[in-house]
């Protein structure tokens, strides 16, 4: 399992829901493309009538003194554990510095109220040099969740993409009111910690939001040619007891596995290649190109799940619906 912190999900990435609400200046390059999912492209032949089209956010060049500031909304509120600030093909027109703060407000501010002096910004990444085309990473001491960011370049320029990689900590007490939620979900804190294999869809995919957008949108292993089958660990944003899994086979129509099975392991219980599964589904057939809706009953709360598939093959989404229960000290 990687410790890098670019394993964790990108807070503000469009694909959680992540927004730029805001930006001093955009002169070259809309912020919008701060946070796409898709990497930066060069396109050298691509001009438009202000200048030379970047993909990614760029600035005028500043002629007084000063810097270039954008405030973003993250898709999902989340301890921030490090960010990657990509400046790949801007190369004579890169910022020569950045800095990112933070803070958590509750509701929906509007960039005026952000802007507002009494915003209690603290920082999450101090003033730190920056390499032109190139990805830059940066940790960043775990501390308070937040849901808004305020990105500053000095003194201008331009930037491809910002990638802000950590743990979604919802309102568990809020969410409670819904009735079930799915706890494997990466905006609810989900994550896929580990997988045998994904040499087709990376393991991510498995916990996004909405449906999948096509076969790439998923996790699929390769064709297995010996015994076993293959597998995924997936850590719960919460413990909880499960009621109702889906098993979203949608868009993998002649590599869809043959059947799964799904296991959990209570809290604490999460070791490694030393946990100790218990049954939650038996081995179930699956079919193709298929949002497979499977209940179950949990007798004990599960923090991690382990979704096995028979023998190989492509799964899209993986939702593990369960109430929201109070922790043992009766807090949410």
């Amino acid at each position: 399992m990687s410790h890098d912190f670019r394993d964790w999900p990108d807070l503000a990435g469009e694909r959680l829901g992540g927004t730029v609400l805001w930006a001093n200046d955009e002169f070259f390059a809309p912020r919008e493309r701060l946070i796409r999912e898709a990497e930066p492209v060069w396109d050298p032949d691509a001009y438009t009538e202000r200048g030379k089209w970047m993909d990614g956010w760029e600035t005028r060049r500043r002629r007084e003194p000063g810097h270039d500031t954008c405030l973003l909304r993250l898709g999902a509120p989340g301890v921030v554990h490090g960010v990657v600030v990509d400046t790949r093909h801007f190369r004579g027109n890169h910022p020569e510095e950045c800095a990112l703060d933070g803070v958590h407000l509750p509701g929906q501010p509007t960039p005026a109220e952000l802007l507002a002096e009494r915003v209690p910004w603290r920082p999450l990444l101090e003033r730190s040099a920056l390499a032109g085309d190139s990805l830059n990473p940066f940790p960043v001491a775990a501390g308070a969740p937040v849901t808004h960011l305020r990105f500053a370049i000095h003194p201008d320029g331009g930037v491809a993409r910002l990638r802000v990689h950590g743990a979604a900590r919802p309102d568990w007490q809020e969410l409670a009111r819904r009735g079930e939620v799915d706890l494997a979900a990466a905006v609810h804190g989900g994550r896929v910690l580990a997988a045998s294999d994904m040499f087709f869809g990376h393991r991510h995919h498995l916990v996004l939001p909405g449906p999948p957008r096509g076969m790439h949108d998923g996790w699929e292993t390769r064709r297995r040619r010996g015994p076993g089958n293959d597998w995924v660990v997936v850590a719960l944003g919460r413990p909880g007891r499960p009621r109702r899994l889906e098993v979203d086979t949608t868009h993998f129509k002649g590599n869809a596995p043959g059947a799964c099975s799904v296991e959990g392991c209570p809290p604490g219980g999460w070791a490694g290649d030393a946990t100790h599964w218990r049954p939650l589904l038996p081995r179930t057939p699956l079919q193709p190109d298929t949002r497979h809706e499977l209940f179950v009953e949990a007798a004990e709360p599960v923090s991690h799940v382990r979704l096995s598939i028979y023998p190989d093959g492509g799964v899209a989404r993986l939702r593990v619906h369960a109430p929201v229960e109070p922790l043992p000290d009766g807090t949410f």
